[in-house]
């Protein structure tokens, strides 16, 4: 390194294929990186072609160290993210770098835009929503990523929370042996859910592709809206995704499940396109689309993954959807093994707090192959574990119960501290005026832990 970097808008046709080309400078010596198709990078980032614009503005930016492109970032403002997030909520995304100091003043850029546009936090990386590519590879680095999860340098994350981030949420995959999955209790509550006439479990049917999407599409906006991170899909976005999916949709993969006539869950099964698609460099012309077509017809890979599956809030924690939920894996595993010559299946991402997913992805033989960290900052950093507020606090995990009217438990085990509080909040007619007389977390902050020093 030797000049300074400067950071200029993509501004020109030529600035984007810039910014959507420079991975393959970033990750050139990275033997587990899979090439993405140019084109369809291309279309996430056009307002023309992306219906998140309809609902969302982003800036993109390049940095630039003598003449020469060193990293990108962008940074948007999504009004569903307002609306289901919260005010203030903005998100950058799309974060690569050559170096530390290239990767720093591009957040630093996005960061400041994101003020400029009235927000008080950052949250990313979403390359471009939670629909798209979400969140910071921090373990699997070491092998490819499946189709429609990212891939980062092992350095970013250290760079990222030098620059004052800390983790809002973790995003897991399991990996299971589908070949040799056999579990008797499983099998037992398949049998039982196959002896009740109120449940079918079919394929889904591509001669009826558009129908068969918009009602996979609108069951995941009913499944997902209680999750962290959701903002619904808007009839624009579900006919752009259904556009897109429908070339890798394959009946033996996708399962809708209907009880008493009535569809109340999916589950979406994709061949890791990555396999397919790794040798054509990003480039579908002039002769690679013909590969690729080929190549779909009847797809065999290694691995496939379940990106979507989702069962109506109404069944939620019921006995029901779990069984629901068996049953699709276990008729689209039969089917995946046997035609599509499929050894290992991806479940994830899934939330890391998200207690029926992760119970039904904790099948026989299934392990944690890849953990995501979405990081946030501008605000209080507070996440949520098993019944208690998660914060940092120069450098030191702090747990935090947080009671009506003033009370408040924070526990330091690396100090081996605990704080209690109590005191009164309320006014004369027995109203929460909301007003503490200690601020905590700043008393905690400079004055409880520095005492410790």
């Amino acid at each position: 390194m030797s000049g300074e970097i400067s950071i200029r808008p993509v501004a020109t046709k030529a600035d984007r294929k810039t910014f959507v080309d420079l991975v393959w400078e970033v990750y050139k010596d990275d033997p587990h990186w899979v090439p993405p198709l140019k084109d369809e990078v291309h279309g996430l980032i056009d307002p023309r072609r992306n219906p998140w614009f309809g609902h969302g503005k982003a800036q993109f930016w390049l940095a630039e160290r003598d003449g020469k492109v060193v990293g990108r970032i962008s940074a948007q403002v999504d009004d569903l993210v307002l609306q289901h997030m919260g005010e203030g909520t903005g998100q950058w995304g799309f974060l690569d770098a050559l170096d530390q100091e290239a990767a720093l003043a591009l957040l630093a850029t996005a960061e400041e835009w994101l003020r400029g546009e009235g927000m008080t936090r950052a949250l990313g990386p979403f390359s471009l929503s939670v629909w798209d590519e979400v969140g910071l590879e921090v373990e699997g680095h070491a092998e490819p990523p499946t189709v429609m999860m990212g891939h980062h340098r092992p350095e970013y994350q250290g760079w990222i929370e030098g620059a004052g981030y800390s983790k809002a949420k973790d995003l897991v995959t399991y990996e299971v042996d589908i070949a040799h999955w056999n579990d008797p209790k499983i099998n037992r509550l398949i049998a039982t859910g196959e002896a009740n006439s109120r449940i079918r479990i079919r394929k889904v049917d591509t001669s009826r592709f558009t129908e068969e999407a918009a009602t996979i599409l609108h069951l995941l906006n009913d499944a997902w809206s209680g999750n962290w991170g959701f903002v619904p899909l808007t009839e624009e976005e579900i006919a752009f995704a259904a556009k897109k999916l429908k070339p890798i949709i394959y009946e033996d993969l996708v399962r809708i499940a209907e009880v008493d006539g009535e569809a109340v869950a999916f589950m979406l099964t994709l061949p890791d396109i990555n396999e397919l698609t790794g040798d054509l460099n990003g480039e579908l012309f002039p002769f690679g689309w013909a590969k690729l077509l080929w190549r779909l017809r009847k797809p065999r890979t290694r691995r496939l993954r379940v990106p979507l599956m989702g069962v109506a809030s109404k069944l939620h924690g019921s006995r029901m959807a779990s069984l629901l939920a068996f049953m699709m894996i276990e008729y689209t595993r039969r089917d995946a093994v046997a035609k599509f010559g499929a050894t290992y299946g991806e479940f994830g991402w899934i939330l890391e707090d998200n207690k029926g997913m992760l119970s039904i992805a904790q099948l026989p033989s299934a392990d944690i192959n890849q953990i995501k960290t979405k990081v946030f900052s501008d605000g209080p950093q507070y996440g949520y574990g098993h019944l208690a507020w998660l914060r940092k606090a120069d450098g030191h995990d702090v747990y935090i119960a947080w009671g009506h009217g003033g009370q408040f438990i924070y526990v330091i085990p690396s100090l081996n501290m605990v704080y209690v509080s109590t005191q009164g909040t309320s006014t004369a007619d027995g109203n929460d005026a909301g007003q503490l007389e200690i601020d905590h977390e700043t008393f905690v902050d400079d004055y409880l832990i520095p005492s410790t020093w």
